[in-house]
This record gives C-alpha cells, structure tokens and sequence, in this order.
C-alpha cells in the first residue's frame, strides 16, 4: 500500500507544479493585476478592467511583447487635426509629406495626432475573430481606422497595407 501513497503524493506534486507554472496570457480574462501575473516569473502584467477585464503589459515597444502578443499604440482623446498620409508622412521630401509637426504622429486613420497622447498596450495577436474572446473583435487595418489601434512599427518602418492585426474589445451597438 505505500508505493501507491508515493505515486498519488508525487503525482499532487507533478501537478501542483504544472498549475504554478501555467499563467495567464496577454488578452486573457482578468478581475486583478494579480490575475495575469500568476505563474510568470518577471512580472509586469497589468489588468485593464475594460471588456471583462484583459492581461497585457502597459508601455511596450515594437519587440517587447510576449510571442502570444504585439505591441499596439492608442492614442487618447479625440482628434479632428490636419489631416495626413500614413504612408506618406516624413519621407524623404521627393517621396513624402511633412503635414503634420515635429510633435505630431500621423495616425491610421489620416489625422495628425500629438505623440504625448500615445498609450502602448501589449495585445493578443489573431487571423480572425474567433481567435478572440466573445465580445472582442481580431482588428483588421480597417477596424484599426475605425476603432483605433495600431501596431507599433519597428523603428524606420511603416505598417504597410496588411498589419499584424489584435484582439480589442468590440464596440457595443
């Protein structure tokens, strides 16, 4: 009979160890910070409480993100400034565009918006909705112009006409 108690104890052991080292991932569920650092060895996740909650890592740059995730920026507020060209703005003078400032970024959807109002956001990357949780949508560059976000290019870079597209949540009819 105590070969058997060492197998079961053993086996609580092998799973207990298999739960502390599963944790949660960008995108997942959250009510707590707590929530989406459980089992991650460095930490740093944060739990944004829109959408029923959702893990991610606030502050990221282009290659920070865990492989589940990629660094998107927002930008806060509302913006009706000069419009621009993403695909244009500060190119070399024969190839691009200069209308929006030294301070300003040109963002998706056509509009100048200044840099102090960017806001990155580690977020599940997807190829379509149903890789996303219910009441979230997989953006696509046309949701992205509608409903805001943008992956964070790598530096020298444009996003181009087909970015890594991301879980959000949907907005409500």
């Amino acid at each position: 009979m105590r070969p058997v108690r060492v197998v079961v104890a053993a086996l609580a052991i092998g799973l207990a160890g298999v739960a502390a080292g599963c944790g949660s991932e960008i995108g997942d569920s959250c009510s707590t910070s707590d929530d989406c650092n459980a089992g991650t060895t460095s930490g740093g996740r944060a739990c944004d409480p829109g959408g029923g909650g959702y893990c991610t890592i606030i502050g990221c740059d282009y290659d920070s993100c865990p492989s589940e995730a990629t660094c998107v920026r927002f930008f806060t507020g509302s913006f009706q400034n000069r419009t621009c060209n993403p695909q244009k703005e500060d190119l070399p003078a024969s190839d691009g565009t200069d209308d929006c400032s030294a301070d300003e970024l040109c963002e998706l959807d056509g509009h100048c918006v200044t840099r102090t109002s960017e806001l990155r956001y580690c977020m599940r990357t997807c190829s379509d909705n149903s890789d996303c949780r219910d009441g979230f949508e997989c953006r696509d560059l046309a949701l992205m112009k509608a409903h805001g976000g943008e992956p964070v290019p790598e530096p020298g870079t444009r996003l181009g006409d087909n970015p890594q597209r991301f879980c959000a949540v949907a907005p409500s009819n």
